[in-house]
């Protein structure tokens, strides 16, 4: 995982950019989202994997902040010419780590992103946190 979200295609209308409370309540909430985006876009067929992505990258995101549960985090969700760009933003400054070798419940997540979406990676933002991204490509 590494690099900018910012190349690659060009965006188009029908981004959203929304703040939730950093609780796995938000899981759902991202996944009800961007299945309705999608939809909207005339991408249904991509519903099943990008709600995978979405759902990984925000669990992350709830499950590994600095501050615990209750904070904030924030979703961009945005169209582009060749897919779409899901962005994910946690105030933690700890950088996301594939494990090798999962084993119970959890662990997986990055895996998971990295085997569907196109493209992935993070960036750190001042003062702190960072931007988990991944591009899923529509064919």
């Amino acid at each position: 995982m590494s690099g900018y979200a910012a190349r690659g295609c060009v965006s188009t209308a029908g981004a959203f950019d929304v703040e939730f409370l950093a609780a796995r309540t938000a899981v759902g909430q991202v996944r009800t989202l961007v299945g309705l985006r999608l939809a909207s876009w005339g991408l249904s067929r991509s519903c099943d994997d990008v709600k995978l992505i979405a759902s990984e990258l925000v669990t992350n995101a709830v499950v590994h902040p600095d501050e615990g549960e209750g904070g904030q985090i924030r979703v961009r969700f945005t169209r582009e010419a060749c897919g779409v760009l899901l962005e994910v933003w946690d105030s933690s400054d700890s950088m996301p780590v594939r494990k090798e070798d999962a084993e119970g419940p959890g662990g997986r997540g990055l895996a998971i992103v990295e085997a569907m979406a196109s493209e992935c990676g993070v960036w750190r933002t001042e003062p702190h946190g960072k931007w988990v991204w991944a591009r899923y490509r529509v064919v």
